[in-house]
């Protein structure tokens, strides 16, 4: 069967053939789909590594149930772009936020920041993050308390007074930048323990070890950051031939 909505049976095979490290093409052919069916159903399900088959059967019941039940656009909402493909964005969206979830930030922290980063604005009020993630505004709140403390969202009033928050171009830089930091309080605390036990001891060496290395790494990451920096923002002294030369301000 080429046409219709994948069955649970054929997203059982879809899960076998990714367990046995088949490419989505040949799972595609084993099931007679397009190879962009099988991609597009694996990613909107939490990606090779955590699709799970009559999880994403209900994921996609659920979303059919919604769409047959469409809610007004409450004042506010952004409108969709013209010719966008809406379910592929939200299935970017998940696929996404999965990745960052992997890398380490909770999920519900992932998802704000996904949702802020995909919209064409970069920005959104706390109640349209709500609104598009069906979650609580206490949950959007304790999410942006989070990202506001990494240094990769701000909050501005638009026209109306109300409170929006935004990312900028630079987030990742910004966090970059948040991580320099950790890295080199993270050193100033190891340090200390090397004074409290005793320098020479194998307890001090082990700290100032820490040390050491989390220095070494902080400077990296702090003159990577400012030089790729510049050379995305063309600035002058910036070459794709060279390094540019640090800044005075890095932490």
């Amino acid at each position: 069967m080429s046409g219709g909505r994948l069955t649970q049976q054929e997203r059982r095979q879809i899960a076998r053939g990714l367990a046995d490290d088949l490419a989505y093409a040949e799972i595609a052919r084993r099931l007679g789909r397009p190879t962009s069916t099988v991609t597009r159903e694996v990613m909107r399900n939490g990606g090779p590594t955590d699709y799970r088959a009559d999880l994403a059967h209900r994921a996609t019941e659920h979303r059919a149930h919604r769409r047959r039940q469409p809610a007004p656009r409450a004042p506010g909402t952004p409108a969709q772009v013209p010719g966008r493909d809406v379910e592929a964005v939200r299935a970017y969206e998940e696929a996404f936020t999965a990745v960052l979830v992997r890398a380490g930030l909770p999920r519900m922290v992932s998802r704000v920041l996904v949702c802020l980063y995909t919209t064409d604005a970069g920005s959104l009020a706390a109640s349209e993050l709500a609104r598009h993630l069906q979650v609580s505004p206490a949950s959007i709140s304790k999410a942006i308390a989070f990202l506001e403390g990494q240094g990769l969202v701000r909050r501005e009033r638009d026209d109306r007074r109300r409170e929006r928050y935004v990312v900028d171009d630079d987030v990742w830089y910004q966090a970059m930048r948040a991580n320099a930091r950790a890295n080199a309080r993270l050193a100033a605390a190891a340090r200390r323990g090397v004074d409290v036990l005793g320098p020479g001891t194998p307890a001090a060496a082990r700290f100032e070890g820490i040390a050491r290395f989390v220095d070494v790494v902080g400077a990296a990451m702090a003159r990577a950051a400012e030089q790729a920096r510049d050379v995305l923002h063309g600035e002058p002294g910036a070459s794709s031939g060279g390094a540019a030369a640090p800044r005075a301000d890095h932490p």
